[in-house]
């Protein structure tokens, strides 16, 4: 990703999985979770475990009902090889710091996927030699930690390199086919046009490969962007760019299409607030789209002291928030139920029912999100965040709050 997303003896690739041998995403000697549905993995912010004053993932869970994180990056090391790492310098063969932040997560109910490539290292697909070997230092990620989900962020300057590029997605694609329900997601740069010439070329060595993602997200921050406007027009001329290459209609393309922003103030100075991504998520479900992520939970808190956006940071978004206000819109999207088309003729207003009145009863198989309202043991409650099957009153910290007897 951008600048400041730049990434901090490796194994060696598997030769089983070099072979393209099946490895199914359950079978870990780390202990794999029950996958969470997509909708999860499509909302995970990025988190770095290792830098930029990793914050504890329990307590943004305990905050925010978020149950998926983003976990960056992934690459080659930064002596060289073909073996993965964390940020170019910690061997994922011998890793023990990530898998602790993974079963954290993973003990409260949640999972993470594993994003590779990121703004800076050299990334696997420029250090190994061909798509199997590339896809053999992934698949020891996948099988070490028992993933569900992974992300390819192609961007520079690894997607000006057409050997890299051709590496990564077959990569993409070998791991997908032999990992059944892997979620695949790939992230690349927006412009204001939707993506670059680089990224127009990463999309048809896609359609050249046969290869197709959960979802193809762009990242529109560091372009020039100011707010969500501009944010909502590079999406609306990236869902042209996939109609485009590969012969989807508009509805197709847009159920292949994800959003990654950055919140607060971007590397070039550009400034999203929370009413931002509001505005973006609501055009993100309105428009079915598959993917609503950021960069990065690492940031999701007010500088101390606040400094009214004069600097970006690695730790702080340098705007005015409450810790983990930004986890929240992920939240949402994870949970959401995508907006109704109004009618054009004013409908008769509902009468407004007596404060006492109960609510629809609570169901256990439900989801509810923030604003939700449920009646249980007499009593009507509102959900504070996303939740499911937790019940209402039951923790005093839980996601319902009591409205009052009815």
């Amino acid at each position: 990703m951008r600048p400041l997303r730049a990434c901090l003896g490796a194994a060696a690739a598997d030769a089983l999985a070099a072979a393209g041998a099946t490895a199914f995403v359950a079978g870990s000697a780390s202990g794999a979770t029950t996958a969470l549905a997509n909708r999860w993995y499509a909302a995970a912010p990025y988190l770095m475990p290792l830098d930029n004053d990793p914050p504890d993932p329990a307590a943004i869970m305990d905050a925010t009902g978020l149950k998926a994180f983003q976990l960056a990056f992934v690459l080659a090391p930064n002596g060289g090889g073909c073996s993965p790492t964390w940020d170019g310098t910690a061997p994922v063969s011998s890793d023990t710091a990530v898998q602790s932040v993974i079963n954290t997560i993973r003990g409260k109910g949640g999972d993470v996927s594993v994003s590779i490539g990121g703004y800076g290292g050299t990334k696997l697909g420029q250090a190994c030699s061909d798509p199997a070997s590339t896809a053999a230092a992934y698949q020891q990620v996948i099988t070490k930690y028992g993933l569900h989900a992974i992300d390819f962020d192609l961007e520079e300057p690894e997607y000006e390199n057409t050997a890299a590029i051709h590496n990564e997605i077959g990569a993409a694609k070998i791991l997908q086919q032999n990992n059944p329900g892997l979620y695949v997601s790939v992230t690349t740069a927006g412009t204001a046009d939707g993506t670059g010439w680089f990224g127009k070329q990463m999309l048809l060595e896609a359609k050249s490969q046969g290869f197709t993602p959960n979802n193809f997200s762009i990242m529109p921050f560091d372009g020039g962007f100011n707010g969500a406007a501009s944010q909502t027009s590079a999406l609306t001329n990236f869902n042209s760019i996939l109609q485009s290459t590969f012969g989807w209609d508009q509805a197709t393309a847009y159920a292949h299409e994800g959003f990654s922003g950055m919140n607060g103030r971007s590397d070039t100075g550009e400034i999203f607030t929370q009413a931002d991504f509001q505005t973006v998520l609501d055009y993100a479900t309105s428009h079915h789209m598959d993917r609503f992520t950021f960069w990065s939970l690492n940031r999701d808190r007010q500088c101390s002291p606040p400094d009214n956006g004069g600097r970006t940071s690695g730790t702080c978004s340098s705007v005015a928030q409450n810790s983990w206000d930004f986890a929240a819109y992920s939240v949402k999207f994870a949970g959401a139920t995508p907006p109704t088309t109004q009618p054009t003729s004013t409908p008769t207003p509902t009468p407004t029912p007596p404060s006492t009145s109960c609510k629809t009863a609570w169901s256990s198989s439900a989801v509810y999100t923030a604003g939700n309202e449920v009646s249980y043991g007499k009593h009507n409650w509102k959900a504070k965040w996303w939740t499911q099957n937790e019940v209402p009153g039951a923790s005093q910290w839980g996601p319902w709050q009591d409205e009052g007897a009815c």
